[in-house]
């Protein structure tokens, strides 16, 4: 196995790019003052991003997916985003041993 050195300088420089932007977002946090509008819409955040991820998956396969991704929208509506995520995940093995 040979090493393609600018392979390895991207994924050098992806690396730097994705550490410098959570350092710097935990750095500039210190010297902000975040308001309670703001606060919510960055709260608003990873419920957003979890469904940009599973709408496709819902769309384009089966019921038991389908389904699962409602009980993961409705979970993440009460629920912090790792348990929603649980909970999808739970309901569509449910549903996959089911038969759906």
């Amino acid at each position: 196995m040979t090493l393609d050195l600018n392979t390895f300088l991207a994924i050098v420089a992806m690396a730097a790019a994705t550490i410098l932007t959570r350092v710097s977002g935990i750095v500039l946090v210190r010297y902000l003052s975040i308001g309670e509008e703001t606060r919510e819409a960055l709260d608003a955040i990873p419920p957003a991003v979890l469904m940009a991820v599973i709408a496709p998956t819902a769309l384009a396969t089966g019921w038991a997916e389908t389904i699962a991704c409602a009980v993961t929208a409705l979970a993440a509506l009460r629920l912090p985003l790792l348990p929603a995520v649980v909970a999808g995940v739970g309901a569509v093995v449910v549903l996959r041993a089911a038969g759906l």
